[in-house]
């Protein structure tokens, strides 16, 4: 056998002591008072000598040992390595290896070996106890272990960086979230920085840094990381420091990566939740806010002005009830793509609900520079919308308010914003109104009214009057209107158009209701008694009424006004019910059974203000209406040739086709009266006739003949 191979096979023949010239000093020497082991081997691996401690260990005398290939007592697993570190040593290199040799007993116990080649070719090998501190190492391995197998196995990836050398190992969990293989990543820290989101990195730094110095116990950071398909998941990386050098320094940190993307996107489902609105996708009032805010600090870092406003689309509820909700949504849609093209970024263009949207002008120079823009926006919205075949027009009503000069606070703007929109709508609609101090007084004095109207009828302040209604064939008066006053403690009589309006905003219109209702149907019994057992009192009635009929389940049978009147013994037609085209327009399920109800219990549905709305006559046979007012409107400008003279006569002739009698309103001269009277008109209601008067004086009236023809 060559002399530097490495055998486990039989020994060469031992040597004498003379003959060992590599063991250079006597056996009795102090080597025998060392605790570690010493041998000397020959080249081939075969024991020359060995001191006393090695001799104790394995529990055999010298020749025994030498009786034996010296390598066989290793055991069979470190084998391999020795044999490596050998031919290493043969080249010069010394061995220092842990590695487990055959006790005494019969077990292997683990010993740091030391190996140096002498240079006669001998080798000499030291042999140090190491058992406990490698039983050591494995119980610390083995819970390392443990514990990175239970974060695995609740599907967390575990990371182990030695910091000061700079290696990382990642565990097969943590590869695999991000689809790479073992091969395909270098064990170091800096590959998984390169792959994380360069928007996350100077957080995780600092997060890192804040764990490294103490600041926080523990290392917590979430950020992205790219995929091997090029995708980012969010993860969230969590670590400790477990071992420090003497001055602090981290040595080593554990911890994991918990895949938190899912969680991600439902924050961000609900954050887009909360701040946009579904339909059109626009900011809703909770992220207006903020960006008005922002650009509230903008403009007074610059000195510039913010202009806000209110839009409310015209006549949009009856394209929902004429053409259904999802056209409705089509137009909201296409009202969001003009708005948003008249006020591009840096505005900001919200959607507060229903067809009411509010604009952000931000860093605006001047008022008329705000108000150019709304004008724009009216003018966008008065084109045609054309609806999957459909062609339909709305306009818009625009409120005005700016920053800082109609106020600084949020609400302040709003609330001025609003007033204007206010005045908008009631000056006709399709309109620009900018807020003005003029506006704000307006707004205290109804709401100084509104207060006041919540007293009026505990105070007994209301009244009725009656105007009469004649009919024009004979001349004598069949019906009244009954009208409401409020004789108010400070500012005298006011009429309905003053006060009706806040009853309806604050819901006190459906006390006020019942208690017209009870009134008139009080007088028109006493009228009936008296005078003409078919007298009729028209009562107007409020569409907020309409929708809180308080029906229950929807069974309109049950009426409360139909029952009152049979407590009072009177026929349903002693009451005629007069309503406005604007609620045919909003004839919802609960709208049509309340007129139903009407309807059942004989009492006479009127529709007011007949002409100026946008009602389609199928409403007029489809709900069974008994009666129409003509609007003064028309019969003001009445005369011969007129076209409004022709409208009435189409009016009429309509009207009696479908068995619906005809009152005409507003009738102020003879010639009105006449016109109407060729045109077989069935009633009339004006000042030609008749103021509204209280009750005793339209009872004085009909005490007489209650005729009121002038002709």
């Amino acid at each position: 056998m060559a002399p530097n191979s490495v055998s486990t096979g039989q020994r060469d023949s031992p040597p004498s002591p003379e003959q060992a010239p590599g063991w250079p000093l006597p056996a009795a020497h102090w080597l025998d008072q060392l605790p570690q082991g010493v041998a000397l081997l020959s080249p081939s691996y075969t024991l020359l000598q060995a001191n006393q401690s090695l001799l104790a260990y394995t529990g055999l005398s010298l020749q025994e040992l030498q009786g034996q290939p010296w390598l066989a007592r290793l055991h069979p697993a470190d084998l391999p390595s020795l044999e490596a570190q050998l031919l290493k040593l043969k080249q010069g290199a010394d061995l220092l290896l842990d590695c487990r040799w055959l006790a005494a007993d019969g077990g292997f116990c683990w010993h740091q070996t030391q190996a140096r080649l002498l240079p006669e070719g001998q080798v000499l090998l030291s042999m140090s106890d190491v058992h406990e501190r490698k039983e050591q190492e494995t119980r610390l391995r083995q819970a390392d272990d443990l514990w990175k197998l239970a974060l695995e196995s609740n599907g967390d990836g575990v990371w182990d960086w030695y910091v000061q050398t700079g290696v990382e190992i990642y565990s097969p969990r943590y590869l695999q979230m991000y689809g790479y293989s073992p091969n395909e990543i270098q064990p170091s820290p800096a590959e998984f920085d390169a792959l994380t989101h360069p928007d996350d990195l100077a957080q995780m730094s600092l997060d890192r840094e804040a764990h490294f110095s103490g600041r926080a116990p523990l290392y917590s950071n979430e950020h992205r990381v790219r995929c091997k398909d090029g995708s980012w998941k969010w993860i969230l990386s969590r670590g400790m420091v477990i071992s420090r050098d003497e001055e602090g320094r981290p040595l080593r940190m554990v911890g994991t990566h918990t895949d938190i993307t899912a969680r991600k996107q439902s924050e961000a489902l609900i954050w887009q939740q909360a701040h946009f609105d579904a339909l059109t996708g626009l900011p809703n009032r909770r992220l207006l806010r903020e960006r008005l805010e922002q650009a509230q600090h903008v403009a007074w870092k610059s000195g510039r002005s913010v202009a806000v406003l209110f839009i409310d689309l015209d006549h949009f509820k009856e394209v929902n009830d004429l053409l259904g909700h999802a056209m409705g949504d089509l137009l909201l849609v296409q009202a969001t793509q003009r708005i948003v093209a008249c006020a591009p970024a840096p505005h900001t263009v919200a959607r507060m609900g229903g067809d009411e949207f509010t604009v952000v002008l931000s860093e605006i120079d001047s008022p008329q520079q705000a108000e150019a823009i709304a004008q724009n926006i009216l003018q966008a919205l008065a084109f045609a919308f054309r609806l999957e075949g459909e062609r339909v027009f709305v306009s818009a009503s625009i409120g005005l308010s700016l920053y800082p000069a109609d106020g600084e606070q949020i609400e302040t703007l709003f609330k001025h914003a609003d007033q204007a929109l206010y005045m908008a709508k009631g000056a006709g609609r399709n309109r620009l109104c900018r807020f003005t101090p003029a506006l704000q007084t307006a707004a205290q004095e109804r709401a100084r009214l509104g207060n006041d109207l919540h007293d009026a009828l505990s105070e007994q302040q209301f009244s009725l009057v009656y105007q009469p209604i004649v009919r024009l064939s004979d001349g004598l008066i069949h019906k009244a209107e009954a009208l409401l006053r409020w004789q108010h403690p400070s500012r005298g009589l006011l009429g309905p158009g003053e006060f009706i309006p806040l009853a309806e905003t604050s819901g006190l219109i459906i006390e006020i209701g019942e208690w017209v209702f009870e009134q008139v149907a009080l007088q028109v019994q006493d009228w009936r008694s008296r005078f003409n057992p078919r007298f009729q009192l028209n009562i107007n009635k409020s569409p907020v009424q309409f929708r809180s009929s308080g029906l229950p389940n929807g069974q309109a049978q049950g009426h409360a006004w139909a029952r009152r009147l049979k407590e009072l013994g009177l026929p349903g037609q002693a009451i005629a019910v007069e309503i406005t085209e604007g609620l045919l327009l909003e004839a919802d399920e609960l709208v049509t059974l309340h007129l139903d109800s009407l309807r059942k219990a004989g009492m006479q549905v009127s529709l007011d203000d007949f002409g100026t709305g946008y009602s389609s006559l199928s409403y007029l046979q489809r709900l069974a209406i008994d009666q129409v007012k003509i609007d003064k409107s028309f019969v003001s400008h009445l005369k011969t040739g007129a076209k409004e003279l022709a409208l009435c006569n189409a009016i009429i002739t309509m009207a009696h086709a479908l068995g619906i009698e005809v009152v005409a309103e507003g009738v102020e001269t003879e010639e009105q009266h006449r016109l109407l009277l060729e045109a077989g008109c069935d009633f009339g209601q004006g000042y030609w006739y008749a103021r509204p008067m209280p009750a005793q004086a339209l009872e004085e009236l009909l005490k007489t003949s209650g005729r009121l023809g002038k002709t």
